[in-house]
């Protein structure tokens, strides 16, 4: 008997950053507790092929998949809520559509048709879908259409629904997420804008299945009443989503209102019981993100500042995941500054203020701008044992740090800010200079999962608990292989290489040297979850931890 897959389309309303994202991931979650096999698709409307050559200061970062896909970061609620791996399938963009359909053409794939952006656009896009659920053998996808409706960008994704609804009215569904918001001088809860959205939604041939209604306080029965009329839902679809302190909190207050037994309702499925074990696991995690006994500062010191703290988080969302998810493991609620890196260039005497935080970390990064600024911040961490933690770029900064004041190698640095330097410590990979002579940057860095093996007696290998590791990528620079044989010789073990020895994928003092100054040339933070935090960022927040006692 073939497979029936039912298909829930997530749409937002009124505003842009409504929470789509995080309502797909917890929408997917809630399904899973109850024993459906679910997978997630995002769609941005972007030309973009993909969102690796994005500014992680507009649009957040750039979130890598096992199989090298950059990504939304909206990816990686998924992976991480759903804990599971998506593939390249299971995100596309406007370009990326656009692009495969433009190949199909040239390669008389449509057999001389006159190629057209409606039907052919949907089509591929439909195509795109059903692969995914087919790949992931799933009960249900859940596909996340990016923009606000009633925006042109994302038209032709809301055709593809529409056209998939017709072709299999009982399995699409739809979930608009819409904001309702309480003007500061009226002083009450307006539901006008979200009857706009779902009309203009109408105007495209889609009627919501479910409403969520998110603003700041719960929705109360009247509002309820209004937005069931004029939307032409039942009151029991329309569904409070109201601000929480923690987006670990929403598929609880989702599973406060029975909305996972009222989805599989709607899709005809088949009562299912919630599977308690896994369900406490999840409300015990997310408690920790309220209840932490003691506190640890961790100073992070990035680079992408200029569009003001208000999307700071966005430009490293997964490392700031990664520390909550180790600390709450570990009881500990960390608390999180922002430094820039480009202030310890204009103003040494700052770095006096790192001694206040029980650790340190340096995330990725590309450019010249801040790399000094970074380099004094690495070296008084590594003069005062305070604990560092070097992401990709980060460790790069340690290799460099090192070379100049240990080694004595005063111009070393990187090929990236100066290729004019007599000690190129961190070089341009081999495979990437054909890229860079000819500016085919697109999707060409050394992308998501390698190898690499652990050296035996070392805080890396320890941390992990065995001798080979995979871990997701995204670099085109690497330690030049001319300088280990000195760094080593002076100090600097290189406890993580790539199988054939060549590639050094982490960097670390000795523990009688220093409490945790480590580096990673891959990035941890993708494959740390909720329910299974990442061993790097765990041993790191025990070595600050033991800072703060000390």
């Amino acid at each position: 008997m073939k497979k029936i897959t039912k298909y829930i389309f997530v749409v937002g309303g009124v505003i842009s950053g409504v929470g789509k994202g995080i309502t797909s991931s917890s929408l997917g979650l809630i399904l899973k507790n109850r024993g459906l096999n679910v997978t997630a698709i995002k769609i941005d409307p972007y030309i973009n092929v993909d969102a690796g050559t994005m500014n992680p200061t507009e649009h957040g970062e750039v979130f890598v998949l096992s199989d090298g896909d950059e990504t939304d970061q909206d990816m990686g609620n998924y992976e991480r809520f759903l804990g599971i791996n998506l593939t390249r399938i299971n995100y596309m963009t406007t370009g990326r559509v656009y692009k495969t359909v433009i190949e199909k053409e040239r390669n008389l794939e449509y057999k001389g048709k006159c190629v057209q952006v409606v039907p052919h656009i949907p089509l591929e896009v439909i195509e795109r879908i059903k692969k995914a659920g087919v790949n992931a053998k799933a009960d249900v996808v859940i596909i996340e259409i990016g923009g606000t409706v009633g925006e042109y960008e994302n038209i032709l994704f809301l055709e593809a629904a529409r056209m998939m609804k017709l072709e299999s009215p009982g399995n699409v569904f739809f979930v608009m997420v819409s904001y309702l918001p309480i003007p500061s001088k009226v002083g009450e809860m307006k539901t006008k804008p979200t009857q706009h959205a779902v009309r203009t939604l109408n105007a495209y041939g889609i009627q919501p299945d479910i409403l969520l209604a998110r603003g700041e306080t719960t929705l109360d029965e009247k509002r309820k009443e209004k937005l069931s009329i004029f939307c032409n839902l039942r009151a029991d679809r329309v569904f409070s989503a109201p601000d929480v302190e923690s987006v670990y909190d929403i598929p609880l207050n989702f599973e406060k209102e029975n909305l996972s037994n009222k989805l599989c309702y709607i899709m005809g499925l088949a009562s299912r019981k919630l599977d308690a074990k896994a369900w406490t696991k999840w409300k015990n995690f997310a408690k920790h993100a309220h209840n932490g006994k003691n506190t640890v500062k961790i100073a992070m010191i990035g680079k992408y500042f200029e569009t003001g703290d208000f999307i700071l988080s966005d430009s490293y969302l997964s490392v700031i995941e990664a520390i909550k998810y180790s600390s709450y493991a570990l009881n500990k609620k960390p608390v999180i500054s922002w430094l820039n890196s480009t202030d310890f260039e204009k103003s040494p005497a700052k770095l006096k203020d790192l001694k206040k935080y029980d650790g340190i970390i340096v995330p990725g990064g590309f450019g010249t701008r801040g790399v000094e600024g970074n380099l004094k911040a690495t070296q008084y961490a590594r003069e005062n044992k305070i604990p560092y933690f070097g992401l990709c770029y980060g460790m790069q900064m340690m290799v460099i740090e090192y070379a100049r004041n240990i080694l004595g190698l005063k111009d070393a640095n990187t090929r990236e800010v100066n290729p004019d330097s007599k000690n190129i410590v961190i070089d341009v990979m081999e495979s990437q200079k054909e890229v860079l002579k000819h500016n085919t940057y697109g999707g060409s860095m050394r992308l998501g999962a390698y190898k690499a093996i652990l050296r035996e007696g070392t805080l890396a290998r320890a941390s992990y608990g065995k001798k080979e590791i995979i871990e997701r990528h995204r670099h085109r620079y690497e330690v030049n292989p001319a300088f280990v044989g000195d760094l080593e010789a002076k100090g600097l073990i290189f406890s993580g290489r790539s199988p054939d020895g060549v590639l050094m994928e982490v960097a670390e003092l000795p523990q009688n040297k220093h409490p945790f100054f480590l580096g990673t040339q891959f990035h941890p933070e993708f494959l740390a979850h909720p329910l299974d935090p990442h061993p790097l960022f765990t041993s790191f927040i025990k070595a600050c931890a033991g800072k703060r006692k000390k």
